[in-house]
């Protein structure tokens, strides 16, 4: 499996489990399905977060649920800057700004990826 699909799924999971009702189609949408865009930064954020993993030797696995949460939102927020001029607010909210469903699919995707190391 690619490695921009794999964040995908970790995201559609957590979006699954944690999103209050029911999510935007958007959110969902599996990766055949999902803006080239948008899987080059799924693929990018997944090499960030797994050179991470590597170069800290696996103590990442040491950090909190939420610094592994912050960390792939800040890569994620690096891309939309990276593939939008002009973001939408929400793109690029800073962690506390984050809605508390999306901190927690953040801190699955770190943790999924952990698993793939």
């Amino acid at each position: 499996m690619s490695d921009g699909r794999i964040f995908r799924e970790a995201w559609i999971a957590g979006v699954t489990k944690h999103y209050p009702g029911e999510p935007k189609a958007g959110y969902v949408t599996p990766w055949d399905g999902t803006p080239a865009w948008e899987r080059a930064a799924a693929a990018a954020v997944y090499g960030q977060v797994r050179d991470f993993i590597r170069v800290s030797e696996g103590h990442a696995a040491r950090l909190t649920r939420e610094q592994k949460g912050r960390f792939v939102a800040i890569c994620w927020t690096a891309q939309m800057f990276k593939h939008f001029e002009d973001p939408k607010p929400g793109y690029v909210a800073d962690w506390a700004d984050l809605p508390v469903w999306q901190r927690e699919t953040d801190s699955d995707i770190f943790e999924q990826i952990e698993q793939t190391v």
